[in-house]
C-alpha cells in the first residue's frame, strides 16, 4: 500500500502485462486509488483473476486478452477498453518477457520474440493509445524498463537487455513528439524485483538491504500518474534500492 494518497477517481487506465508481478501490483494500486482499470494480459484467465480481485475490493475493472506484439490484437484490446470505460487517461506498459540465454547460444526465435514483445509491442500500444489520447485531450503513458543493460549488464539475457534498453529511447522520443498533445511519457527502470522467472540478488546488494517488490514499482508508477508529477516527462526513473 502507498504511504501517500492519490485520487484517480474518474480516471480510466489500461495496464498491459497485468496478470502477474509488477503489472498486477500496478493494476491493483491504480484501482485502489479510484481508477477504472482495463486489465490486459496474454493469459485471459490471469487477467480475469486480477479483475475479479479488484471488483471484490469494490473497484472497477475489465479483463482483456491480447498479445501486444500483434498490432491487430492491440487495436482490439484498446477498442474493448474504450467500449467499456470511454476515454483512456492512463497507459502503463508492463508486458514483457525474459529468457536467460548466453549471447553465443541464444536461439533466433527467442531473440525475435523478446524484441517483438519488449520493443515492438511496447511501441504498438504506445502509438495506438497515444493516438486516442491525442484526440481526447491528453493523458499519461508509463513504460516499464529495467536496470538490466542500463547501466548494469546481467549474467545472461541479451534479448531482454536489448528490448528493455530500447524502451528508454522510445520513451524520450515519444515524450517530445506527444508533448503538444498534452501527453506525458515516462519510464521506470526497475531494479531486481522479487518476481517469478527473473534473476534475483542478495538483499545486501542494495543500499536499503532488501530485494524490491512489485509494490515498490507500483508506488513509483502511481506517483507518475498523479498531478504531483505534472512537470515530469521524458524521464527514466530508477527504482532499485540504490543497487546501481
Amino acid at each position: 500500500m502507498p504511504t501517500f494518497n492519490v485520487d484517480l477517481s474518474e480516471q480510466n487506465a489500461l495496464v498491459t502485462g497485468a496478470g502477474a508481478g509488477i503489472g498486477r501490483a500496478v493494476a491493483n494500486l491504480l484501482a485502489k486509488s479510484g481508477a477504472s482499470v482495463a486489465v490486459s494480459d496474454l493469459n485471459l484467465e490471469r487477467a480475469e483473476d486480477v479483475a475479479d480481485d479488484i471488483k471484490t475490493e469494490g473497484g472497477t475493472a475489465v479483463a482483456l486478452q491480447g498479445d501486444i506484439s500483434n498490432r491487430f490484437q492491440v487495436a482490439n484490446m484498446i477498442e474493448q477498453a474504450r467500449d467499456t470505460f470511454g476515454q483512456i487517461h492512463i497507459l502503463v506498459n508492463c508486458a514483457g518477457i525474459f529468457k536467460a540465454e548466453p549471447m553465443l547460444k541464444i536461439d533466433e526465435w527467442d531473440w525475435r520474440r523478446q524484441i517483438e514483445v519488449n520493443t515492438v509491442g511496447t511501441f504498438f500500444v504506445m502509438q495506438l493509445v497515444g493516438r486516442v489520447m491525442a484526440d481526447e485531450g491528453g493523458g499519461v503513458i508509463i513504460n516499464l524498463a529495467s536496470t538490466a543493460g542500463n547501466p548494469s549488464p546481467i549474467e545472461e539475457g541479451m534479448g531482454y537487455v536489448a528490448g528493455k534498453t530500447s524502451i528508454i529511447g522510445m520513451t524520450r522520443q515519444a515524450s517530445r513528439e506527444l508533448a503538444n498533445s498534452n501527453i506525458r511519457v515516462n519510464a521506470i527502470c526497475a531494479g531486481n524485483i522479487n518476481e517469478p522467472d527473473m534473476p534475483t540478488i542478495a538483499p545486501e546488494q542494495t543500499l536499503v538491504n532488501r530485494v524490491g517488490t512489485p509494490e515498490d514499482i507500483a508506488n513509483a508508477i502511481l506517483f507518475l500518474c498523479s498531478d504531483g508529477a505534472s512537470f515530469i516527462t521524458g524521464q527514466t526513473i530508477t527504482v532499485d534500492g540504490g543497487q546501481i
